[in-house]
């Protein structure tokens, strides 16, 4: 069951995404907060998924993000926002966020992508997805990235690909026919050999670099 903590300056906000989760099937909101107490609250707590909102008073949501990365087991954090271009998202995906979700996401599909954060799997808001993807894309790459890309097993490459369509870990291994813990083993080293810290940070830097390509295209 996906332990989260739910994290917003606005007490309307945070009650939200509470009773919709709260209502979900086998999921536990363990506590909300403002920004000002997210790291005590999440260190407190140790969820599994944090919903962090992005813009706060006095610690905004990158700042909260950057100290949770220090934790010794840090949860999957999907950033919140209400701008679909908002200037923050290539930043907060470079510090380790596992997605991006707009506040007036269908709440219908909320519980999913928490499980799929759970499951450690990334989720991008449909309506951010090309936002991001194309932020990425108009940015500088170094020789360095694209030549660590080349350093990529075969079968890194192969979690590679399924990684970026937004497989959890679990899914990965049933495609692969290997273990959840063998393929987490792999995803690690991705993230190391690409210098990155986020599962899209590295999808968006393979696909720049035709990683993603079909091989037999």
């Amino acid at each position: 069951m996906p332990r989260v903590v739910i994290v917003d300056d606005e007490a309307l906000i945070r009650s939200g995404f509470e009773l919709i989760l709260s209502n979900a099937e086998g999921i536990d909101v363990v506590a909300t907060t403002d920004g000002i107490h997210a790291v005590e609250v999440i260190t407190e707590h140790e969820p599994d998924v944090v919903l962090l909102d992005i813009r706060m008073p006095g610690k905004d949501g990158l700042a909260v993000l950057a100290a949770v990365q220090q934790l010794p087991s840090p949860p999957a954090v999907a950033m919140l926002t209400t701008f679909d271009a908002d200037e923050y998202v290539a930043a907060s995906l470079r510090s380790g966020a596992a997605g991006f979700l707009l506040k007036d996401t269908d709440p219908s599909s909320l519980p999913d992508m928490v499980r799929t954060l759970a499951a450690g799997g990334l989720v991008l808001s449909g309506a951010i997805s090309p936002k991001v993807i194309s932020g990425y894309l108009d940015d500088h790459v170094d020789s360095a990235s694209v030549a660590a890309i080349k350093t990529l097993t075969q079968r890194e490459t192969a979690v590679l690909r399924l990684l970026a369509k937004g497989l959890s870990n679990g899914e990965i291994a049933t495609t692969v026919y290997s273990s959840v813990s063998t393929v987490k083993d792999q995803v690690s080293s991705i993230l190391s050999k690409l210098a990155v810290k986020s599962r899209v940070e590295a999808a968006i830097i393979a696909q720049r670099a035709g990683v993603l390509e079909d091989p037999g295209s």
